[in-house]
This record gives structure tokens, C-alpha cells and sequence, in this order.
């Protein structure tokens, strides 16, 4: 690394590493990851805890560094979310764990889907939810089973490392990366040669906070970039051909920003020294002293795009990246890649819709039988809680969609709102929760193709369990956060928020505060004025922010 550079004084009170030679701890997270890296508690696990039981284990370790293995407690069952806040964690703490499967860029082999199934059903009593961070998350995991589950996944080439804590999370890729027809570039060797350098690397496993990062060269912009801490999107350079747009400082949670352009182009062999200067960054002068304010955006915040471009050029590559062009807006249409789809060999790709991301390790497993069937060895997850069958024969196609429609995985009788649906995990397991979201949003979706047979426009619908925004309710079309409204659960709304062509923050209606009980009868009335009001071709985004207050309500 070249000489360290002094940043503006506004940024300097923080608890830097840059300008700290002591590294003094400035809150408890802190002090936990400097007394021991987080990567170490594997072998506590295997050593001690999974011999001695869930009572062995140290708080530090429970609620803190397991995380680095893909671990968290889960919650306790019949805690009400009134009581989220008011409890103390170890009276919130479950004897049993939520276990993060990573699979950067989406991908599994039909031995990796196999592997994740048998390990649900054995030892996760069938639980299985697909994230749209691409991940696979099991429940019901006892500590005396992680060992031999750790042994399982790693046969078949998966892991568990840092797929939580603050370390470099999972690396999104388009879910049709290599075989899309109208791809600009395929971003996987990237995907590859990140997670191969630095996943895992000590260098990189003690980050100020989460560290999510996106690569795909799809038009179709289907990895919400604009909301990753690092992202490369796919672009054609005049002089230099398909490589990369650099954005940085997307994250949504209470304080939601959208990621900014750097301005610059990398090929898809700089990649990941960007990719490493930008965690560089974050490590040394990003923001330690105040958890809240511990993400990658309220440094870019402060710095702006030209600065951190310039300390990334000056002190971490030790050269300058080319300017570059803007992304095109995505075409229009969905981009969730659910149905049939050509590739560019001649083959096809099939997506499925799983209802609001929630399997279990049975469907799995049927699934890697009808994968086989068709002749396939590569599932991709969507960060939209989707699945995409990819390299199916044009023979084989037909029999593949009766098998997954037969198992209750929509894909040409996919609706609009089975496809635009999402949910969080929720109060069922979450300990941050105060609503129940995915039962919820299985009921609404049901209900709302009951009411709307008929409707068919691009909307999505995000349902989250408490503010954070894991299922990211800022930016979906109708966004409902968990609230509880005179003890009974409730949610807030956001209207007109999105990613690719409707970019942007969702408008928020204060005051509005919707009955669990009431929530089909809102959306369906909201939908409707939509579908009354809409101008030809006007989403439902740009209805929503333009609509009289009182047609949202």
C-alpha cells in the first residue's frame, strides 16, 4: 500500500484505523473483534462447543463471532414483537441457530443442491429459505451438528465463511451470468478470483460493519447494484470494449443512500484489485466508533465520489482507472428472469417463483431430481428469492415446467405478484423482528390472485419483519415495514421505490400505518387505482410519486 494520505477533517473523529495507530476499541463489537478475529472461532466449535453443548459457549462468541461462520442464534419461540426491544439477548437467544449457506453468484452445482438439501432434512428439520443476497438459510441447527454439516457442504465445495458478521459477505452475480443472450460481459471469473483471494483472508475479516458486494455484466441490471457497498456493472467502453462500472456506497436500513458512480471503468481483470482497494478503504478509514454510522455509505457520504476514487487510485491500485460510461437504463419489462428464456447456445433457460423465497429441504431435493431429469448440472438463486434452471435442451423444457409447476414452483403460470413478492425471515426466527412476514406475504400473494386475476403489470411487494430492510422495502414498489399499532401487528407503508428503471427511494406515507389483517384489502385498493390511473407505459413507480396522497392510502 503507498503512503497513507491524510482525509478531511470531518472524517478523521471516528475511530479510523488510519489515524489510530492504537486501534483503540470504541464500542463492544470492536473490542470482541480485536481481542480475537472472528475466523478463529471455528475451531472453538469444533473443539468445544459442539462437544459440550450450547450452554459451553461464551457471549462474545454466541452473538458475536459465530456470525463469521454463518451462525446466529435464532428466537426463542412465542416471544411477541412488542417485546423485541425490551428483552435482553441472551433472554431472546434460542438453543438452536440459523445457518447461512453462501453461494456467490448464485450458483449450484446439482452435488451442491444435494448437499444443502440432505443437511435441511437432517439436521434442519427441513427448513430452507432462499434470500435475495443468493443464499440459502437453514434453521433448527444445533451446535453438537455444525461440525459434521461444515463437513458435508465443503465435500461438495460450499461454505459457511463469513457469511454473516463484518467481513466481506456473499458476491452477488447475475443469475444467467455465461449463458444470457444479451449479456454485455460475464462477470463470474471475477466472482471467482474475489472469493479465492480474499474470502477467508484475515486481511479482510475485520471490517468497520457488513461488507456486500455485486458483479454482473447483465443489461438487465438483476443484482441491485445501486444498493451494494461495491458493485461492477456491465458496460461497453468506446476504446477498451465490455468491462465494468464502479459504483460505491449503496445500503438501505434505517438510513437508506443509494450507491454512487466512481465514474471509473475496470476490466474484468481489475476487478478484484478494485474490488480490494474498496474494502481497503473501508477497513482503514471507515467509521468504527458508533455502529450505526459504521457503513461504507456514511464514509462516501462524507468523502464523496472524487475523493475516494482518488484515495482508491493514489493508495491502493497505485494507478488511475479510465473514466468510463454510465450504464444504460435496463430494458424495460421484469427482470426476475421467471420463465422461459433462450440462451446463446441454443439452449434453455427455465425460472421458477418459490413463494416469497420459502422452500424446504424435500422440494429441494425433488428439484435436483427434476434438474438431473432435464439434462441440467447449474441451479442459480435470484435475488429476487428466485431459481433459475440453466443448459436445458429444447426437448427437455416442457417436462421440466410440469415438474416444477407440479411442485408449486410457478413458472409460466407464474402471476405478477407471485413474482414480485418478497419477504424477510420475520418473527418466526428472527430476533431483530416484531411482525410475522413470510406466512403473511403467502397469504397476500394468494389473496391478491384471487382479487386480480386479470391484473398483469410489473410490481413488487416487499414485507419486512422490523426496520433494517433485509427484504428492501425502501426500494420496492409497495414497501411494508413491521410496526405494531396499539400492540397488534401492523406495518408502515412505502410507495414507489425501485432499482433499474425506476431507481430511487420509496415515498413514505406518514401516519399510515396498515392492520396485518387489513393488508390485502390495502394493496388491493392501492393496485387498483394504479391500474385505473396509469398512463400507457407509466409504472408503478412513477404513479405512485406523481399520485395524489390520497389515491395511496
Amino acid at each position: 500500500m503507498a503512503q497513507t494520505r491524510i482525509a478531511p477533517p470531518a472524517a478523521r473523529h471516528e475511530g479510523q484505523w488510519a489515524f489510530d495507530e492504537t486501534r483503540e476499541p470504541l464500542n463492544a463489537n470492536e473490542r470482541f473483534k480485536q481481542e480475537d478475529d472472528g475466523l478463529n472461532v471455528r475451531h472453538r466449535i469444533e473443539t468445544v462447543y459442539a462437544r459440550e453443548g450450547f450452554a459451553s459457549i461464551p457471549g462474545d462468541d454466541l452473538r458475536g463471532r459465530m456470525r463469521w461462520w454463518g451462525l446466529y442464534t435464532q428466537r426463542r419461540p412465542g416471544i411477541d414483537g412488542g417485546k423485541t426491544a425490551t428483552l435482553e439477548p441472551h433472554e431472546l437467544d434460542d438453543e438452536y441457530f440459523m445457518l447461512r449457506v453462501r453461494c456467490d453468484g448464485g450458483a449450484l452445482s446439482l452435488r451442491q443442491l444435494r448437499a444443502v438439501a440432505d443437511v435441511s432434512v437432517e439436521f434442519g428439520r427441513g427448513t430452507a429459505d432462499i434470500t435475495d443476497r443468493q443464499n440459502i438459510q437453514l434453521h433448527w441447527i444445533r451446535i453438537e451438528d455444525v461440525p459434521e454439516i461444515w463437513r458435508r457442504l465443503e465435500a461438495v465445495g460450499l461454505s459457511t465463511q463469513e457469511a454473516c458478521g463484518d467481513t466481506p459477505r456473499v458476491i452477488l452475480g447475475s443469475p444467467v451470468a455465461g449463458v444470457a443472450a444479451d449479456e454485455i460481459i460475464d462477470g463470474t471469473p471475477a466472482i471467482h478470483e474475489i472469493q479465492r483471494r480474499f474470502i477467508g483472508d484475515p486481511a479482510f475479516s475485520n471490517l468497520p460493519r457488513k461488507f456486500k458486494t455485486a458483479v454482473s455484466g447483465s443489461p438487465h441490471h438483476d443484482v441491485a447494484h445501486e444498493i451494494n457497498d461495491v458493485a461492477f456493472v456491465g458496460v461497453v467502453h468506446p476504446e477498451l470494449g465490455p468491462g465494468f462500472d464502479v459504483w460505491v456506497g449503496g445500503a438501505l436500513s434505517t438510513n437508506p443512500m443509494l450507491g454512487k458512480r466512481l465514474g471509473a471503468f475496470a476490466t474484468l481483470e481489475q476487478v478484484p484489485d478494485v474490488w480490494a482497494g474498496v474494502a481497503g478503504i473501508f477497513r482503514d478509514y471507515g467509521y468504527r466508533r458508533l455502529r450505526n454510522r459504521a457503513r461504507l455509505k456514511f464514509l462516501l457520504a462524507d468523502w464523496g465520489p472524487q475523493l475516494f476514487r482518488e484515495v482508491l487510485e493514489g493508495e491502493y491500485l497505485g494507478y488511475a482507472l479510465p473514466d468510463g460510461p454510465e450504464p444504460p437504463p435496463p430494458p424495460t419489462g421484469r427482470r426476475d428472469h421467471v420463465g422461459v428464456h433462450p440462451q446463446r447456445d441454443g439452449r434453455f433457460y427455465v425460472g421458477a417463483a418459490p413463494t416469497v423465497g420459502r422452500v424446504s429441504g424435500e422440494l429441494l431435493a425433488h428439484v435436483a431430481d427434476l434438474v438431473e431429469a432435464a439434462g441440467s448440472d447449474s441451479l442459480r438463486l435470484t435475488t429476487e428469492q428466485k431459481l433459475v434452471v440453466l443448459d436445458v435442451a429444447a426437448d427437455r423444457v416442457d417436462d421440466l415446467v410440469e415438474g416444477l409447476e407440479d411442485a408449486g414452483l410457478a413458472v409460466r403460470s407464474a402471476s405478477t405478484f407471485r413474482r414480485g413478492t418478497m419477504a424477510c425471515t420475520g418473527i418466526e426466527f428472527c430476533k431483530l423482528a416484531i411482525v410475522e412476514t413470510k406466512a403473511r406475504a403467502a397469504h397476500l400473494v394468494d389473496e391478491l390472485e384471487d382479487r386480480l386475476p386479470t391484473f398483469d403489470e410489473p410490481i413488487t411487494i416487499n414485507l419486512n419483519g422490523c426496520p433494517n430492510s433485509c427484504a428492501r422495502i425502501q426500494v420496492a414498489d409497495i414497501g411494508l415495514k413491521g410496526a405494531l399499532a396499539g400492540g397488534e401487528d401492523g406495518y408502515q407503508v412505502h410507495l414507489g421505490g425501485g432499482l433499474g428503471l425506476t431507481s430511487g427511494l420509496g415515498r413514505t406515507l406518514r401516519g399510515l400505518r396498515v392492520p396485518a389483517e387489513e393488508l390485502p384489502d390495502y394493496v388491493e385498493r392501492v393496485t387498483r387505482r394504479f391500474d385505473e390511473q396509469r398512463e400507457e407505459g407509466e409504472l408503478f413507480a412513477q404513479w405512485a410519486h406523481r399520485a395524489a396522497e390520497e389515491d395511496l392510502r
